[in-house]
């Protein structure tokens, strides 16, 4: 018997390997391994741009027989229901027993199949010689049409870093209130609007504040946006994001992103922040811990690493 409710599938390249890694320890409180991931926290696969599917186990067994008894327990009575094979990394499954195992689970299941527009899908995969079944969620890819967003720049965080930037703040609790402290164009507010989070923004510069709300706009999504220096908030939240000025739309220097990392700091006791220099030093005297680290390279014309920490509030003992 499975000791895990989920299996999840990731799909990566290379150079988003570690930000991936990170996601997972955040999320799961583990790494995925080869793109895959046993857990017991339930998250929507949308939320982050790595996550595949999300495998819910109804049943599993080492004796193909004997899931296939399972099944026929579990007494289903669904119409509109469509049986998938999940193929995983070590399954070496034909394509021909594949269809034969997907009738399999056809027959033990009563109702009428919808193969194009199902209510739900019923799915079956093999890991390590473990027959699994259960119901897939697959990950929704509406979220890249924020690519044509009319507003951007050259240096703005890619799309799958925004989204990886608020999975992470979040935990993947779409109950907290979230904070994207230097919203520039709003990259990161729209996957955060996408995926249901509860998130406001707050600019210094007012372009920045129109262009995110034309973003958001263009998208029919809805999220307070804040014309202010972040030191004259005075709401609480549950985690915040800093992409940090890269002199583009605002002037930077240590003393602005200190200053920054400490106002967002007495709003928030979690803050997840993204520099294109080693800020170490900086965060620590703004009284924060770093509890997570990694690097991600920028590909383009101009080449170079966006750093992404993860910190907690330092508290008096």
């Amino acid at each position: 018997m499975c000791n895990y409710s989920y299996i999840y599938s990731f799909n990566y390249n290379y150079h988003h390997s570690e930000l991936c890694k990170l996601e997972s320890r955040q999320i799961f409180d583990k790494e995925e391994k080869n793109k895959l991931l046993f857990s017991n926290i339930k998250v929507d696969p949308s939320i982050s741009p790595f996550i595949k599917n999300r495998f819910e186990i109804i049943s599993s067994s080492e004796n193909y027989s004997e899931l296939l008894k399972n099944i026929k327990k579990e007494n289903i009575h669904i119409d509109g229901f469509k049986a998938e094979y999940l193929i995983l990394d070590d399954d070496s499954t034909g394509y021909a027993e594949r269809l034969n195992k997907l009738r399999d689970i056809g027959y033990r299941i009563d109702g009428q199949p919808d193969y194009y527009t199902p209510s739900i899908t019923y799915s079956i995969c093999n890991y390590k010689n473990v027959w699994y079944f259960g119901i897939l969620i697959k990950h929704n890819t509406d979220w890249r049409n924020h690519k044509k967003k009319p507003c951007s720049f050259s240096n703005s965080i890619s799309i799958n870093i925004a989204k990886t930037l608020v999975s992470i703040a979040s935990k993947g609790n779409k109950t907290n209130q979230i904070l994207d402290a230097c919203c520039g164009v709003g990259t990161v507010i729209l996957e955060a609007c996408i995926s249901g989070f509860n998130i406001e923004g707050c600019d210094i510069n007012l372009k920045a504040c129109k262009h995110t709300k034309e973003n958001l706009s263009y998208y029919n999504y809805t999220a307070n946006v804040y014309h202010s220096d972040i030191k004259d908030l005075n709401k609480k939240y549950d985690s915040a994001i800093i992409d940090l000025p890269y002199n583009l739309y605002t002037y930077s220097n240590d003393t602005i992103i200190s200053n920054i990392i400490e106002s967002t700091a007495k709003l928030t006791a979690r803050i997840v922040i993204v520099s294109i220099s080693d800020i170490e030093t900086i965060i620590k005297k703004s009284g924060l811990k770093i509890s997570d680290f990694c690097t991600v390279e920028k590909r383009g014309t101009m080449k170079f690493t966006r750093n992404i920490w993860v910190c907690e509030k330092e508290y008096e003992s």
